[in-house]
């Protein structure tokens, strides 16, 4: 009896450790979605997706002989929403993705004279130059009076061009603060690595488990491969700056840290993920599997082929899937190997900068955007989820195709 309850209390013990330590992790990954998306949901949107992180700025002009706007406010404007019948504008206060005060377009009549301004720093090429719904006004300067600021307001703005009858110059701009470039750079990474730390890894996975004898070499490999995995990406970035960076740069039109160098330095990362998953989803092959090709007089080749790899695909796809995970969420090795220069024209051969380092970006500035930076990480963890999901079912049709 005693020994009984001696074993009750140590069931106990374990049980109450298992349901504490299950308890904080769950507690603690719950804290990190909450604060992620807690900060992050209110800029989400499609826009952030497609738009430049760069601002493009114009300086707009009228000409003397202006014919001005003869519509009246719509109805469909909501109040917050300040509207010039003169100019046939409407203007907002709003917010910009890093969280500073901006004026919105966000009506424009078809016969508004600002429609047909034209290009102050390029006045002898006549061109239109057309102001959006969506674009910022920072400034409209006038002759005879002070200049209308951001930080005014939208309703000031308006009053004061209510009563003028023309201004110097309309400084706009397109929103910015966009992340489609560092969006880009991340297909581009994850496409170019795959590409190169696939194949390699599993064909390496297949020779260690399926051909290679069973020796103090291939056991020294395998140490290798498994001491890697623990290197610091640091590390391999400091490679990728000293090794691939110089190597593009001979061999390709690129002239600093570029895509390609980035991508070979992940692909080295990748490596031993990819080399580790892959044989460990042969291992768990049947042996009966192949002793049953084999009697059926196949040879080892064809039966690593056409039988054990078919059968550890889905394992297989998961390493696929971790190694994507992975290229997404680096960025220690990223900062050396690529740069942390965030571009709007992405070039395989020239810098750019991935989600991941976008973030840390976004972290390194005074004071710290922790709001732009939490967008960022709810789109990283939605791409992970949609190849997640989609992973799965691949595999789960794999597997039905094989029953």
């Amino acid at each position: 009896m005693l020994m009984s309850n001696k074993r009750k209390a140590i069931d106990v013990f374990y049980q109450s450790i298992t349901y504490l330590a299950a308890f904080i992790a769950v507690a603690t990954l719950s804290m990190i979605f909450i604060f992620v998306f807690a900060n992050g949901s209110k800029l989400l949107n499609f826009g952030l997706i497609i738009n430049d992180y760069h601002a493009q700025f114009y300086n707009g002009g009228v000409e003397d002989n202006i014919q001005y706007s003869s519509s009246i406010r719509p109805a469909s404007l909501s109040d917050d929403i300040y509207y010039s019948e003169k100019w046939g504008l409407g203007l907002k206060d709003d917010i910009d993705r890093e969280g500073n005060p901006v004026i919105i377009v966000e009506y424009l009549s078809e016969d508004s004279p600002l429609l047909s301004m034209y290009d102050k720093n390029n006045e002898e090429s006549y061109e239109i130059l057309l102001i959006e719904n969506g674009h910022l006004v920072s400034k409209i300067a006038y002759y005879d009076k002070a200049t209308s600021l951001t930080k005014n307001g939208a309703e000031m703005m308006i009053y004061d061009l209510d009563n003028s009858n023309s201004f110097r110059e309309i400084v706009f701009s397109s929103l910015g603060g966009g992340i489609r470039g560092s969006l880009i750079t991340t297909l581009y990474l994850i496409a170019i690595t795959i590409v190169i730390a696939l194949p390699i890894g599993i064909f390496t996975a297949i020779y260690l488990n399926e051909f290679a004898p069973k020796n103090r070499l291939t056991r020294i490999l395998r140490s290798l491969i498994e001491l890697l995995t623990g290197v610091p990406s640091i590390i391999f970035g400091l490679m990728g700056l000293a090794v691939f960076v110089p190597l593009t740069i001979k061999f390709t039109r690129a002239d600093s840290g570029n895509i390609i160098s980035g991508a070979l330095t992940l692909a080295v990362i990748l490596l031993p993920v990819v080399i580790r998953a892959t044989e460990e989803s042969l291992k768990i092959v049947p042996d009966t599997l192949r002793a049953s090709s084999l009697a059926l007089g196949a040879n080892h080749t064809q039966t690593t082929f056409k039988v054990v790899l078919p059968s550890a695909l889905p394992g297989i796809l998961t390493a696929t899937l971790l190694a994507i995970g992975r290229v997404i969420g680096e960025s220690a090795a990223l900062i050396f190997a690529i740069g942390t220069a965030v571009k709007d024209d992405i070039s395989i051969f020239g810098k750019s900068t991935s989600l991941a380092v976008h973030i840390w970006s976004m972290m390194k500035d005074e004071p710290a955007n922790i709001e732009l930076a939490s967008t960022i990480a709810i789109i990283i963890l939605m791409i992970v989820l949609a190849l997640n999901i989609i992973i799965k079912l691949i595999s789960k049709r794999f597997i039905r195709d094989l029953g």
